[in-house]
């Protein structure tokens, strides 16, 4: 899975993007806590990262 991808859910979900540093972009949500830092652009994501950035977010 890509980091297109992974933003593309993130923001179904109602995320939003706050800042980008650099090659990474950071999202909060308005009612969920914590913020998720996704790297993009990047094509491939580990399967680990891509596990754990969908359980960061609620979304696994």
């Amino acid at each position: 899975m890509n980091s297109k991808d992974i933003i593309k859910q993130l923001e179904d979900d109602g995320w939003q993007l706050r800042s980008v540093r650099g090659s990474h972009h950071v999202f909060n949500h308005p009612t969920k806590l914590g913020h998720i830092t996704v790297p993009h652009p990047k094509r491939d994501l580990g399967v680990g990262l891509v596990h754990k950035l969908l359980k960061q977010a609620g979304l696994k």
